[in-house]
């Protein structure tokens, strides 16, 4: 079969490299993008009086018949039309004949496929911004839920200062508020139109750009017709995006997989979400948060494949730019999946809350609030933690926390201790009196929560 592109080859592609060069296998997924693509297209090519009003009616119309085909399993594609494109313009002309030759004037693949890309690229950071605000409204619940759930803070994984599960949470929210305006971000430099770009220098018919940027609502053309079909910026910003995105799911899981061990004992993540052993019928791995804390590294590996791929291109169009689909697909639709299973995995969680204030009450959590304590008392700071430190030292010996020493005992350190020190080191107020903005308080938790409503309002 002779390609679209075979008028000057006086050969036949080589089997194999058929198949090398082809793309279909991949790029199909593109195929409601190449459609409307095309539909802008053929409709600006008869407003600028290329094709008449009758060439570019069956052109729509018959693209609407193969979209339907596509989806109903009816249309058959190729690795000898190469890609999504060729599929779809050889089954438009067979269905309505010279018309649908016309449909490619002044347009090259290369500007068709930066389009087909760029739109489907579009479409997911839609989508995944719905996504993210399901999950911080997920995170939200939770946090409500527990918003005076005490548990230990943790700095090098050590115990550190008590902390409520609620502010624990709303971090996950700050993280996923910014990947949602990450993503607004990439809407504002990348939602740009390199359809009228050509195979690199535009091309000489009198075509209305401005027009299919409308239609395809774009912000603007792209400027430099080079650049319109080279740039994967698009691409990789984007998996960018979702590898950050993805290192904070990955965060999440990893203490999810930590705190439902028995060693922690903070939550149970809900069977739907979890699997057994073949061989040990006790066991319940949390696999969910495994897979997405994995997946991790392959949506980074996504984003270095890619990168790599375009760090020596010469401009414009190289046959390599082929493999950024594969990269993109991926990346993109783990990130869609894993936020799709965080959202009930989240929500269906068993919280210990008797487990998170034992942990909370051990490890020496309220040292901080001993040593504030003593400063508020008069002592110099650097004192103040010298004493607290080895009133620590000695609960270590004596396997006791610093509640369960004795006001005598407090006195042989510092006889400035007085029976208030009991009710300053209770990890409620340990975490009460943190009341800044920012702090763990649940008023000053309330307040976030309060912030964050707002801004999912707004946007």
């Amino acid at each position: 079969m002779k390609k679209l592109w075979g008028g000057r080859f006086e050969k036949n592609t080589d089997s194999l490299m058929e198949d090398f060069n082809s793309s279909i296998g991949f790029d199909k997924k593109l195929y409601h993008f190449d459609i409307i693509g095309s539909k802008a297209h053929a409709t600006m090519l008869a407003k600028s009086g290329i094709i008449s009003d009758k060439e570019c009616e069956e052109i729509v119309d018959a693209l609407t018949e193969i979209e339907c085909e596509i989806e109903s399993g009816k249309a058959e594609f190729s690795t000898k039309n190469e890609d999504i494109h060729m599929n779809i313009e050889v089954l438009l002309t067979n269905k309505i004949g010279e018309a649908g030759k016309k449909l490619h004037t002044a347009r090259s693949r290369n500007d068709q496929v930066a389009l087909d890309l760029k739109l489907y690229s579009r479409d997911a950071v839609i989508n995944i911004q719905e996504l993210l605000k399901q999950w911080i409204k997920t995170l939200i619940k939770v946090a409500e839920d527990n918003i005076d759930t005490v548990m230990p803070g943790y700095t090098h994984l050590q115990r550190a200062q008590p902390i409520t599960l609620a502010h624990h949470l709303m971090a996950y929210v700050e993280m996923a508020k910014r990947d949602y305006l990450r993503l607004s971000s990439w809407l504002e430099i990348h939602n740009t139109n390199p359809l009228g770009s050509g195979a690199l220098a535009g091309t000489t018919f009198e075509i209305d750009r401005q027009y299919t940027t409308e239609l395809l609502g774009f912000s603007s053309p792209t400027f430099n017709s080079l650049d319109g079909v080279s740039d994967r910026d698009y691409a990789i910003d984007l998996l960018s995006n979702a590898s950050v995105g993805m290192m904070h799911l990955s965060r999440l899981c990893e203490e999810l997989i930590l705190w439902s061990s028995q060693e922690f004992g903070f939550v149970e993540i809900d069977d739907a979400y979890s699997t057994g052993s073949s061989m040990m019928p006790q066991k319940k791995n949390p696999d969910a948060a495994e897979l997405i804390r994995g997946k991790t590294g392959r949506v980074y590996g996504d984003l270095l494949s890619l990168l790599t791929t375009m760090k020596s291109l010469p401009l414009a169009y190289n046959k390599d730019m082929q493999e950024d689909k594969e990269c993109l697909f991926d990346g993109v639709e783990t990130w869609i999946k894993c936020l799709s299973i965080m959202i009930p995995m989240v929500s269906t969680l068993k919280i210990r809350k008797e487990n998170m204030h034992k942990a909370a009450c051990g490890g020496y959590t309220n040292a901080t609030d001993l040593a504030d304590y003593l400063v508020k008392k008069g002592v110099a700071f650097r004192d103040a933690h010298r004493i607290t430190g080895e009133i620590v030292l000695d609960c270590i010996y004596k396997d006791k926390t610093l509640d369960d020493i004795s006001l005598e005992e407090y006195k042989a350190y510092c006889n400035l201790i007085e029976e208030d020190v009991y009710e300053e080191i209770s990890v409620f107020t340990c975490v009460s009196k943190r009341n800044v903005i920012g702090g763990p308080s649940i008023e000053s938790v309330k307040k976030h929560i309060n912030v964050i409503s707002i801004f999912l309002k707004d946007i």
